[in-house]
């Protein structure tokens, strides 16, 4: 009985939904049709987000806002008690994540750059949400990558099935950082969802930082676990040319400076030594020119079946929702791009319970993606 309480009611909510809704675009995919709505505009840079109910949406502005959008009546309800972040460039109030099986009033997990006196380090940290407040704040880890420089902090989150928390950290504008195990900056961090580090990581014993899980990486913004295969996998971004995605395995070396496909900014110069050498982990996709990853999402819903077990990159300068399908090995075997129509720079992605992709814009904006003519 309370199963069929609970469907009417995110039936009902979807509803709603729609009707605040302004349709942008219509397109097909894998034999599926699709519709992007959006959803609100005017906001600052909606950084992170992540569903905490059928009709709830919490997200982050990069500015230092934490916010939920109440979708069944497009009310936004800012909320209070988040920290002092340091918004400069790439930095400021980041990624937001909880674990699949979150109730309310369960821990809510975020990452921001926090101000260390004249630097900024990339954070990780946990609060409750009580009404409209974030209480019993907690910085889990401030971890030991302070530079002067704004850009580079990483930083998105993922959780597995095993009770553990992963988060990335950028070079922080500092290249040597990527092979630098005594610096968590271009690594992948591995933690206990309470902040402690597990018994079983990669350098526990000596040899790097603890939390370190892998490293080499420049500025991995994109992280996400495939529960059903158990693989780990991450998107960075490289120089001009060579952004990646990475299949993710603890204690390995991802290159970044020695192995690069980018070019140097300031001329048509390679970055590093080349493009592979032995004892670093070659990327299973390389983009080239950049399309800037901004995120990363394994797909999971049922709306869309022929997508399911894709990864989803939003692109930031070519301004596309990219999908990439997989082998059952792990292999990158098609590539789509989709929404360039749209010329928006995408930041976020989430997946919400019926299946649906919500977008973020660096314009201010949320968007939804969902079956077209779907009925609810």
């Amino acid at each position: 009985m309370w199963k069929i309480i609970s469907m009417l009611f995110i039936l009902n909510v979807l509803l709603v939904e729609l009707c605040f809704a302004r349709p942008l675009l219509v397109g097909r995919s894998e034999g599926m049709d699709f519709q992007v709505e959006e959803v609100v505009s005017g906001l600052g840079v909606p950084w992170g987000m992540i569903f905490l109910s059928p009709s709830e949406l919490l997200f982050t502005e990069r500015e230092g806002k934490i916010s939920i959008l109440h979708l069944a009546t497009g009310k936004r309800t800012v909320l209070q008690g988040g920290p002092e972040v340091l918004s400069e460039g790439q930095g400021g109030m980041l990624d937001v994540a909880v674990p699949k099986d979150y109730s309310p009033g369960d821990w809510i997990y975020f990452t921001y750059s926090k101000k260390k006196g004249r630097m900024a380090v990339t954070t990780l940290a946990r609060a409750r949400l009580s009404g409209d407040q974030l209480k019993d704040w907690q910085d889990l880890l401030a971890t030991k990558s302070a530079t002067t420089a704004s850009h580079h902090f990483g930083s998105r989150i993922a959780f597995d099935t095993g009770g553990h928390l992963f988060f990335t950290v950028g070079d922080r504008g500092n290249r040597p950082n990527g092979q630098d195990l005594s610096t968590h900056a271009g690594s992948i961090l591995r933690l206990y969802l309470d902040g402690t580090i597990p018994e079983d990581n990669p350098f526990l014993t000596g040899g790097g930082l603890p939390e370190i899980w892998s490293y080499g990486h420049r500025n991995p913004q994109g992280i996400a676990y495939d529960s059903v295969n158990n693989r780990l996998w991450s998107n960075e971004h490289g120089p001009r040319g060579g952004d990646e995605i990475n299949l993710i395995k603890p204690g390995k070396n991802y290159g970044w400076p020695v192995v690069s496909h980018g070019k140097e900014y300031w001329g048509p110069v390679s970055v590093g030594e080349g493009t592979t050498k032995v004892g670093m982990v070659d990327a299973v996709k390389v983009y080239i020119p950049s399309i800037a990853p901004g995120s990363l999402l394994l797909y999971s819903g049922k709306a869309f079946d022929n997508w399911r077990g894709n990864l989803f990159s939003g692109a930031l300068a070519l301004q596309h929702l990219n999908r990439v399908a997989l082998s059952d090995s792990g292999e990158a075997i098609q590539e789509e791009r989709l929404l360039v129509d749209l010329e928006e720079r995408i930041r976020c992605i989430v997946e919400s319970p019926e299946g649906w992709l919500y977008l973020s814009t660096d314009s201010g904006k949320i968007l939804r993606l969902r079956p077209k003519n779907s009925e609810n």
